[in-house]
């Protein structure tokens, strides 16, 4: 894609050991709503590039690791969302609720199957 046909978009990336900060590269020719869509269902992109990325491990509390560029493969993405469109607001009921739920979510991945 040519620098010219493509917009700047800050997203964040889940995937299942890290949460990705960064900006996407989207094509100015495709309508607003559907350039992201466009992106993660070109099926011949195998890489998604990510400029200015961040990576946030979701296993540790170590401080981010930062890339100016980086590939991640199509089939690790869990879901992407534009950051212009969070409408998150971190408060410390918001702190509480995450903390309680990661404490919820190791007590389920201690638990064994029957």
């Amino acid at each position: 894609m040519a620098n010219n046909d493509a917009i700047p978009v800050e997203v964040i990336i889940l995937t299942e050991n890290e949460d990705i900060k960064g900006t996407v590269h989207v094509s100015a020719s495709v309508a607003a709503n559907r350039q992201l869509t466009e992106l993660l269902n070109d099926s011949n992109r195998r890489f998604l590039a990510i400029t200015n990325a961040e990576i946030y491990s979701k296993n540790s509390n170590q401080p981010p690791k930062r890339y100016e560029f980086l590939e991640i493969h199509m089939d690790k993405i869990l879901m992407v969302h534009p950051i212009s469109q969070a409408l998150f607001k971190e408060t410390p009921k918001t702190q509480e609720d995450i903390a309680r739920f990661r404490e919820l979510r190791a007590k389920l991945n201690q638990t064994k199957p029957f």
